[in-house]
């Protein structure tokens, strides 16, 4: 556990069953990770898969203030996707539900398990779009340029759980 808190971004994405219910329900259950306050919630956006075949996803991006250091928050991270009944069967294959550790502060990690900060994330526009209305801060327009042509539509916001 850490000393001090610290602001991590995640990225939600669910593309079987009700998408739009699994992520809201994630985003509550972040909330009530130990340690860690919900600070910000993105709009609900609707993207195609990326890189990927299968339905249209629901992403959203939150932002949250932990004491988690940042293998207990993947471990707490990963412990929900599996409540959701997400399974891997293969690379990109379409999820109940998709929590991507992007920041965890300012922490650099290039390990087997995690990347910090996520190594693709600044080429999707699922994250980049909804990051960029919750912390702003981070995403440079030529980011948001860079995404452009990655459809995306804004749903709607999300209170604070």
């Amino acid at each position: 556990m850490l000393t001090q808190p610290v602001m991590a971004c995640v990225a939600l994405g669910a593309n079987l069953g009700d998408a739009v219910a699994t992520v809201q329900r994630a985003i509550t259950d972040l909330a009530a990770l130990p340690s860690t306050h919900v600070r910000r919630v993105s709009s609900l956006y609707r993207t195609a898969p990326f890189e990927a075949q299968g339905p249209d996803f629901i992403n959203a991006v939150v932002v949250m203030e932990t004491q988690l250091e940042p293998l207990a928050l993947l471990d707490a991270l990963q412990s929900l996707e599996f409540k959701s009944g997400r399974e891997r069967p293969y690379r990109n294959a379409p999820r109940t539900l998709d929590l991507d550790l992007i920041f965890h502060g300012d922490a650099q990690w290039n390990t087997p398990r995690l990347t910090l900060p996520h190594p693709r994330w600044a080429e999707r526009a699922f994250v980049v779009i909804p990051l960029a209305e919750v912390s702003p801060e981070r995403v440079p327009q030529a980011l948001r340029e860079a995404v452009k042509d990655q459809a995306i539509q804004r749903l709607a916001g999300l209170p604070l759980p």
